[in-house]
């Protein structure tokens, strides 16, 4: 699992690949509070096209990180959704805290 941090115009993307479970979970989230806290965006949007597998350690994950962007006043985005981690999502109600971009493209969208 790796995560590629990239920042432009007040918006954090967090370009996630591989598989997110409690190996490396812990990981992304320190690098990605790290550039949250430092950079205080407006919007973090993990994009999640490159994941091809996530349990509930991704849910804590983005759970995380939705309270970390409320505490600075932004907001998280989750963006390109492989269906079977979509389903995870809706499944653990996370949609009603991030919004979900179906078609990001982190260079024209930010």
């Amino acid at each position: 699992m790796g995560v590629r941090l990239l920042l432009r115009d007040g918006t954090l993307t967090a370009l996630l690949s591989g598989e997110i479970d409690h190996h490396c979970a812990r990981g992304i989230r320190e690098e990605v509070d790290r550039a949250a806290e430092q950079t205080k965006p407006r919007r973090l949007v993990l994009d999640f096209s490159q994941v091809q597998f996530m349990d509930s350690s991704g849910v804590g994950l983005i759970m995380g990180r939705y309270k970390l962007m409320q505490s600075i006043g932004g907001i998280v985005i989750l963006a390109n959704l492989p269906p079977k981690i979509e389903k995870i999502i809706t499944l653990a109600g996370i949609e009603r805290l991030a919004r979900i971009e179906r078609n990001w493209d982190h260079e024209s969208n930010q």
